[in-house]
């Protein structure tokens, strides 16, 4: 269960942190009214996902078994590998920020809803993990999903409190660090996803990794 539970929370964190559509708008949200309006925009993603993750899972279960489920792994592991570079890069750069009218929970699911990026996530790493979880126990799922819930929305939640206190974080070298060592995880991340993605085509290749 452990080890769902820390991929689960690496994984929030780094979506959390990550600059992307949602975290603009936390950050926007909370600069024009304050920081509960950011907070608004930071629970989003348990409005939202709860579909996606139920249709990605109930899918993989159905019809994703041995090589199929291989390639969609190496599939993920690309993805991931993407969101590191990415993630490395985005250290360079300010979130940016709308100009849009307040109804913060309302642009938020919108946002959310409308982005690739938790389509692409469940479909090709999220929803792998969680089936693999699943098959060990109910629980250790459970416990992904938890761990990656609880870091995605509370890392989102602290940005808005700090966006509330002070933007030049977002300028300071501990944010572009942060970002820089997240990506660096994440590449990690990659690697493993590609070695299991690997087993699951050829498993008599597990000594040689």
């Amino acid at each position: 269960m452990t080890d769902f539970l820390f991929s689960g929370i690496f994984l929030g964190l780094a979506a959390g942190f990550s600059p992307g559509p949602l975290l603009a708008l936390v950050i926007s949200e909370t600069l024009q009214h304050n920081w509960r309006s950011g907070m608004r925009v930071a629970l989003a993603p348990i409005l939202t996902d709860a579909p996606i993750v139920a249709a990605v899972f109930l899918a993989l279960k159905n019809f994703a078994h041995g090589q199929v489920l291989g390639a969609i792994t190496l599939a993920g592991a690309l993805f991931v590998a993407y969101l590191s570079f990415d993630t490395i890069r985005s250290g360079n750069r300010l979130p940016a920020s709308s100009d849009q009218p307040a109804k913060s929970l309302r642009k938020a699911v919108l946002v959310n809803v409308l982005s690739p990026h938790p389509y692409l996530f469940w479909a090709s790493v999220g929803g792998p993990i969680l089936l693999r979880a699943n098959e060990v126990h109910f629980s250790h799922g459970l416990a992904f999903l938890g761990g990656f819930y609880a870091f995605l929305v509370g890392s989102k939640v602290f940005l808005a409190l700090v966006a509330g206190q002070s933007r030049s974080f977002f300028r300071g070298s501990t944010y572009r660090w942060t970002l820089r060592v997240l990506g660096l995880l994440l590449l990690i991340f990659a690697l493993c996803l590609f070695r299991e993605g690997l087993l699951m085509f050829k498993p008599d290749l597990g000594w040689r990794f």
